[in-house]
């Protein structure tokens, strides 16, 4: 601190500067949690779909709201199991293929959409929002066609039909 004519003055070189620099890189990082949030809940969208959509009917019929949350928690949730026992025991890889697009579309669609979103925040040109739209349509749909198809394995079909299912490391053990 520096006394000046009995006027304490303190130098702007610390206190000032580190907030705004502690401000911007929190900043970063919330809008990176954020986007990485919208983007795992938006692989979600058919589960989500169908559990709004049940949930309204549910709340429509008359079940009251506590109801109508928990009819539509447990159709996501049947949905979400439903779509990985149908992909990791369908036998052929176009029905494999059929069911994890099924989950991808709904995904593509509103990825594209969450980016556009945050592409007006930032972008000024309409073809660039576009462009960043499409990208991210194509990343969150991509997500979800892998999580959808990595539980498929080639042969897991025809072994849980002979009741001959091994585990994934078997194979590569002296045992298995």
């Amino acid at each position: 601190m520096v006394v000046v004519e009995g006027a304490g003055v303190r130098p702007m070189s610390r206190g000032t500067t580190t907030m705004i620099i502690i401000g911007i890189v929190l900043s970063f990082v919330g809008l990176g949690f954020l986007c990485w949030l919208l983007f795992t809940l938006a692989v979600y969208a058919l589960p989500l779909f169908a559990a709004v959509a049940t949930g309204l009917a549910a709340y429509h019929s008359g079940s009251g709201a506590i109801g109508a949350i928990l009819v539509g928690f447990i159709a996501g949730a049947v949905t979400v199991a439903a779509g990985n026992i149908a992909v990791a025991t369908a036998c052929s890889p176009l029905v494999r293929a059929a069911i994890a697009l099924l989950f991808a579309v709904p995904a593509a669609i509103a990825g594209f959409y969450a980016t556009l979103g945050l592409a007006n925040i930032g972008v000024p040109a309409e073809g660039w929002r576009q462009a960043f739209a499409v990208i991210g349509a194509i990343a969150v749909g991509g997500t979800a066609w892998a999580r959808m198809t990595v539980l498929a394995r080639h042969n897991l079909g025809q072994d849980a039909v002979a009741g001959t299912a091994q585990f994934p490391l078997a194979s590569v053990t002296d045992d298995g």
